[in-house]
């Protein structure tokens, strides 16, 4: 059974991921700072604890790098923004890959419509996502045909760190503007992911998939 990384995987897009990746018979393993049933506390800053964390997977296949702060969080600085975003995201990838990930196997960076497509009032954010973005790019010429490397861009999606804000009147005009009338759905991103991972996906390098219901091509 192949196994599959997911960091940040205790709630939202991450827990959906997972699940899917479970239902379609991976060993799916999730890092997050919160403790779950079947995951393992890892801060994906710390190069000690992932490197100790991928030992203890044992071969890893397929990693998912959702793992990152919230723009509407703690307020950061910029640097540190960019750290925490795309910093953790090129660490935890480069632990794994010198862990000799085998041929066939993929990565999958969660980023954000934020980074490419529209701006937040964060700019370590946007910044940081967009960033991810291009180290996705960096990853598909660099490390294939062994691995591949892709990334997601969601739009407005309705996870616990959202909650809330579909009732407010900005979360309102969003989805009012949405082809699609309605926010996303974490298990949305999920199937996107798991795509990007699949046999299904083996051409598909270096792209970043929004998946926002055509929301960012609508405005």
């Amino acid at each position: 059974m192949d196994t599959v990384i997911v960091t940040g995987g205790a709630s939202g897009i991450g827990a959906a991921v997972a699940r899917l990746a479970a239902e379609q018979g991976l060993r799916a393993v999730v890092w997050d700072l919160v403790a779950v049933d079947g995951g393992s506390v890892v801060n994906v800053r710390d190069p000690e604890a992932v490197a100790a964390a991928f030992a203890a997977a044992g071969p890893v296949r397929y990693l998912v790098n959702n793992a990152g702060p919230a723009s509407g969080g703690p307020a950061l600085a910029f640097t540190d923004g960019l750290a925490a975003t795309a910093g953790s995201m090129e660490l935890v990838t480069s632990a794994w890959l010198a862990t000799g990930p085998p041929e066939g196997s993929a990565v999958v960076n969660v980023a954000s419509v934020a980074g490419n497509l529209v701006g937040t009032d964060s700019a370590w954010y946007s910044a940081g996502k967009a960033a991810i973005a291009g180290y996705t790019r960096h990853l598909a010429t660099r490390i294939a045909p062994r691995v591949r490397a892709n990334a997601v861009a969601p739009g407005f999606i309705d996870t616990p760190r959202m909650a809330g804000f579909a009732d407010s009147a900005l979360g309102r005009s969003l989805i009012e503007r949405n082809p699609m009338g309605r926010a996303g759905r974490p298990e949305d991103v999920a199937a996107a992911v798991l795509f990007l991972l699949s046999p299904a996906a083996a051409y598909v390098n270096g792209v970043l998939l929004p998946v926002d219901g055509g929301w960012t091509v609508s405005q």
